[in-house]
């Protein structure tokens, strides 16, 4: 009876050591990582990074496309029709709202909407869930001739998520300045969006917080 017990707890063992984590990546370019091949984006190599930590992390599945506001990436979450059962959720959105000239005031509510709907996806557990700041194009050959009001923008929309995800208890990386770089192999071809080199930063900072992801 011993034996059988122990090959139990053994077999359990082994079982919660393989199981992979469930990863939604939710976001727009930035997530997609346009003009980046796949194994380029960040939640692809932030997956790469962690399960080399010995974090056991599936194929991110991702919901996310070129020039969503908040908003559409709602929509296209409820079109999903998702099941609330991730280990992690990962969330990056904002950019399109204020490059199509919205008010930080109306971008405040839809994002916590979504931020919500990302606790929701992950069981409820508001420890399962991340947000990523939104880089500054600013820094690009698209933005240049703007950099001023594009960085002081983007600023104030930093501090609106930053403060709705601290607010909700949810762990929040920073990733601006990395982008706020003249290196210009941390730009993409298209002289607009983060290069793979840049996404692996950010993927670098993320996963520097190794406690968190083995919490989970």
């Amino acid at each position: 009876m011993r034996f059988i017990l122990s090959l139990l707890l053994l077999f359990c063992a082994v079982a919660s050591a393989s199981a992979q984590l469930k990863f939604l990546a939710l976001g727009d370019s930035y997530t997609i990582g346009e003009s980046v091949d796949e194994e380029g984006r960040w939640p692809n190599q932030l997956q790469k990074k962690l399960n080399a930590l010995g974090v056991n992390v599936d194929k991110p599945m991702i919901i996310a496309k070129t020039g969503w506001r908040t908003d559409e990436l709602s929509t296209a979450i409820e079109s999903a029709d998702l099941t609330n059962k991730f280990d992690l959720v990962g969330l990056l959105i904002g950019v399109n709202n204020q490059y199509q000239g919205k008010s930080v005031e109306s971008y405040k509510p839809e994002f916590e909407k979504l931020l919500k709907r990302a606790i929701e996806l992950a069981n409820g557990d508001k420890n399962r869930v991340f947000v990523v700041s939104i880089p500054d194009y600013g820094f690009t050959p698209f933005g240049a001739s703007k950099k001023d009001k594009i960085s002081k923008a983007l600023d104030d929309y930093n501090q609106a998520n930053r403060k709705i995800t601290e607010e909700h208890g949810v762990r929040y990386f920073y990733i601006t300045d990395i982008s706020r770089s003249d290196d210009s192999g941390l730009v993409a071809t298209d002289n607009l969006h983060p290069s793979a080199k840049q996404y692996g930063l950010w993927a670098d900072l993320i996963a520097a917080d190794v406690e968190f992801f083995k919490s989970l």
